[in-house]
């Protein structure tokens, strides 16, 4: 699953690199995916991260059982 934060929602709240340091940091006042985290979407954390976040900026994508043969 794939985790992304939009940079025109977001408004530097810095929830998301408080509950995941692992995944997010703050970068020049808002919150982004650290590089080669994207995939973390399905992690506990993360998904915490996205019900916290009060810009409602962070969101996950694609399915958490998807297989090559399967989407």
């Amino acid at each position: 699953m794939k985790v992304s934060v939009d940079r025109d929602l977001c408004y530097g709240s810095a929830e998301c690199a408080h509950r995941a340091p692992s995944v997010f940091e703050f970068v020049d006042g808002y919150g982004v995916v650290r590089p080669g985290r994207e995939q973390a979407g399905g992690a506990p954390e993360v998904l915490e991260a996205v019900e916290k976040c009060p810009s409602q900026a962070i969101s996950v994508t694609g399915s958490p059982h998807a297989t090559p043969d399967r989407p």
